[in-house]
């Protein structure tokens, strides 16, 4: 394929943009909870508490991951009810890939476990501070999940360099 030097300085100027757009990061919140070790019960709900008084900062905020390799599926559902400080509430459904069509783990394997991290939330602005709380159950079809290990969550800030 031919690119012609308008659709290359294009493409140039889009990179540019991309890597402008990217931002560094610092760890503000890190809280992880390791799950039974007999499986996950859907009616075992994993609370998180984060405290947040800057509301002008952008912030990531990303939901981590631990399976062992015999984890039976390539995919987890999770269900994430947020409680904002006003009383609010938004419940929100992610489907976490943990494996590629041909069987291969995604994340960092080690030893027995894989690690995944996700997006839950990018380049966000809390729109009020306060109080958030984290609720987090599975959804997936079985009622007790067999091996998920630790589900975590983490905030970090975003600012461009």
């Amino acid at each position: 394929m031919l690119i012609t030097p308008p659709i290359r300085r294009l493409l140039l100027i889009l990179s540019a943009a991309m890597l402008l757009a990217a931002c560094s990061s610092d760890v503000i919140y890190n809280e992880t909870h390791a799950v039974d070790e007999n499986g996950w019960d859907i009616s075992d709900t994993l609370r998180y508490t984060l405290n947040v008084s800057d509301t002008q900062t952008i912030y990531n905020l990303f939901l981590d991951l631990r399976i062992s390799r015999s984890y039976p599926y390539s995919n987890a559902f999770l269900f994430l009810n947020t409680t904002f400080p006003d009383g609010g509430v938004a419940l929100d459904t992610l489907e976490c890939p943990l494996a590629y069509p041909d069987g291969r783990w995604r994340g960092k394997e080690g030893g027995r476990y894989v690690d995944n991290r996700y997006y839950f939330k990018k380049q966000v602005i809390f729109p009020n501070s306060g109080t958030y709380h984290f609720a987090i159950t599975h959804g997936m079809r079985d009622t007790v999940a067999s091996g998920i290990k630790d589900v975590g969550l983490t905030l970090t800030t975003c600012t461009n360099d």
